[in-house]
């Protein structure tokens, strides 16, 4: 169950966490894709597919059919008519944490560009 909440929190903020280790945005991208198979319902996360085994192995019962987001965000977290509210709230910042990721990496190759020596200007200073 923790698991799955950081990988939802990651979901959400790892762009914002990508500004800063810029690495993680290929992690981000590729959570993010796994996200939208998820919504289209095309499979089981492992991540519940797990946890029901574990849960299982306990003697509880497994989560509920939509899994840990039905079981343990929507209603709990937040009432579950705002289901689609939410959702294009982290939309927004998932989308909001790519586009400042982009601004700042074309801000830093600019800023590398205007700090880096043309070869004909590395020439004029060894004279």
């Amino acid at each position: 169950m923790v698991v799955h909440f950081l990988v939802l929190a990651f979901m959400v903020v790892g762009g914002f966490l990508a500004w800063r280790w810029r690495r993680l945005i290929w992690l981000h991208l590729a959570l993010c894709a796994w996200a939208i198979v998820q919504l289209a319902d095309l499979v089981e996360c492992p991540l519940t597919a797990v946890e029901n085994w574990g849960r299982r192995m306990a003697g509880a019962r497994a989560l509920a059919p939509g899994g840990f987001i039905d079981t343990y965000i929507e209603g709990v977290v937040y009432p579950q008519q705002y289901i689609w509210d939410v959702r294009a709230a982290a939309l927004v910042l998932v989308l909001a944490s790519w586009a400042g990721f982009l601004l700042r990496r074309h801000r830093n190759r600019a800023a590398v560009s205007r700090t880096t020596p043309t070869a004909s200007e590395i020439g004029t200073t060894r004279s």
